[in-house]
């Protein structure tokens, strides 16, 4: 943080990592960017200190006067500024973190749709069509949605703490009919990747694997929406690995039944009890049965010649009975990885149970930056701004999982000394930690507890909401600390 002008359940668990960072971070993301003048460079991190010290700000809120504010402006118009400038920097940081880094990592990717009112989609682009109930005459009424679709690749380890944006994608579009409206037309299967929206699910793999440069180490995880045949031979093809939820039964063997048929005939292989959260926050076990094959997947019959057979395994968990206060859990798992026992189906689950990770980095965007909140008129300049809320966001993500991944790892990763200091004059140690040398969790604590965290011994570790206003509350504080320090001295 700066101070302003006027902050797995496996069965084999592998090594757990230590990122070291400088306090310093917006130094580090901004460092490899490459803008098309120095000038733009300067803008692009005194934006990205300036959000990140007023996490849910407007812009005139972070800039704090008007001729900042229209710098600002000007930076996210500039036609020369895209977000490959904006978020290159911080695709490079990725790829070192990866790096010091050991074993699997998971390549997590998502859609998300960011929504705004304007008068005229001229500028901005459609991104559905929503129904708002039924007219007086009875007929469903039904409104456009503008605005903006990004599609993004986050890399995490088996801890679940987030190295950062591998790749993203953004789009609109001019026009919104629908699935079933295509499907009416054409048969959809026929159609080429490559003219499909699905198409992003493709490149990410590749742009991300590519950045990355350890393809035998990623594994790429995605919702039924990446069920699709090509990213399958995709992955094959640059060496890497997926495990995707289906939601296709595909034919298989040799084309007289299908990957359903074959497990209906396989056995149940073993039981696994999960621990889950209802609607309500109650806790909530699954027991879970289990079965895995391995399968010989044939191409959709439109492409089977472009496209080879492959073999890969199947994993179904299904939860019977309906428990009470949320669904009941049915996984059709699918993975180029072997799985030969038990304890391999299960930590593939453990690993696809990661992938709401991603959702708590949409969610961060939305609920914690109010990406959905701009006034920005046109989709450019709009893409741009929420390049960089999405830096902000992996920070404070990163701010909230690194206490849980490495909760004994000195303070300074993530804090200045300054910041330390003020912490502790702010927030009370516990008795137990009143002595010895004080941990990050320690200052992770403090932390939240100015953001609204209570800190109860039957709390839960603090979570990004109560870490983004620690964060935006120290920096205030902080600045009347350097106040203070400079009308009396040191």
């Amino acid at each position: 943080m700066r101070t302003k002008k006027h902050a797995k359940p496996t069965s084999e668990k592998e090594p757990s990592i230590e990122i070291s960072t400088d306090p310093r971070w917006v130094d580090m993301e901004a460092e490899k960017c490459q803008f098309a003048d120095v000038r733009l460079g300067r803008r692009f991190k005194t934006l990205v200190e300036e959000v990140s010290d007023c996490v849910g700000g407007s812009i005139p809120f972070a800039c704090q006067d008007w001729a900042s504010t229209k710098a600002a402006y000007r930076f996210f118009s500039n036609p020369r500024v895209s977000e490959e400038d904006i978020l290159g920097g911080h695709f490079e940081s990725t790829r070192s973190r990866f790096h010091a880094a050991s074993g699997t990592t998971l390549i997590l990717h998502d859609t998300t749709e960011f929504s705004y009112e304007r008068e005229s989609a001229r500028n901005l682009g459609l991104v559905t069509r929503a129904c708002m109930g039924s007219g007086r005459d009875g007929r469903l009424r039904h409104i456009t949605v503008r605005g903006i679709l990004m599609h993004s690749s986050l890399a995490v380890t088996l801890d679940g703490l987030p190295l950062g944006l591998a790749s993203i994608k953004f789009w609109t579009r001019k026009n919104f009919k629908g699935c079933n409206a295509l499907k009416r037309k054409i048969n959809p299967t026929r159609v080429p990747i490559e003219e499909k929206e699905s198409y992003r699910w493709l490149e990410n793999l590749r742009q991300s694997t590519r950045l990355l440069g350890a393809p035998e180490r990623c594994v790429h995880i995605g919702d039924r929406e990446s069920d699709i045949y090509e990213l399958f031979c995709a992955a094959r093809e640059e060496g890497t690995h997926f495990l995707v939820r289906t939601c296709v039964d595909r034919l298989a063997g040799d084309g007289g039944h299908t990957i359903g048929d074959e497990m209906k005939a396989t056995r149940v292989k073993g039981m696994h009890r999960l621990q889950l959260r209802t609607r309500d926050g109650e806790s909530s076990e699954a027991v879970l049965k289990i079965k895995y094959r391995r399968v010989q997947v044939l191409p959709p019959i439109g492409k089977k010649d472009r496209y080879p057979q492959l073999a890969l395994s199947v994993i179904y968990a299904k939860e019977s009975g309906k428990p009470k206060g949320r669904d009941p859990v049915d996984w059709k798992l699918i993975t180029d990885l072997p799985v030969d026992s038990l304890s391999d189906a299960i930590e593939k689950l453990a690993w696809y149970s990661l992938r709401w990770k991603i959702e708590v980095f949409h969610k961060i965007l939305k609920s914690g930056c109010k990406a959905e909140e701009s006034k920005l008129r046109t989709s450019e300049r709009l893409v741009n701004l929420i390049s960089i809320f999405c830096i902000v966001s992996w920070r404070i993500f990163w701010m909230t999982m690194i206490n849980r991944t490495a909760p004994q790892a000195p303070p300074t990763i993530a804090l200045t000394q300054e910041e330390c200091v003020i912490l502790d004059s702010l927030v009370n140690d516990r008795p137990k930690n009143s002595g010895g040398a004080k941990t990050l969790a320690n200052y992770i604590r403090k932390l939240a507890q100015i953001g609204g965290y209570l800190a109860r011994r039957s709390d839960p570790p603090p979570g990004n909401t109560v870490i983004w206003r620690g964060m935006s509350r120290l920096v205030d504080i902080q600045l009347g600390f350097a106040i203070g320090r400079k009308l009396v001295g040191n």
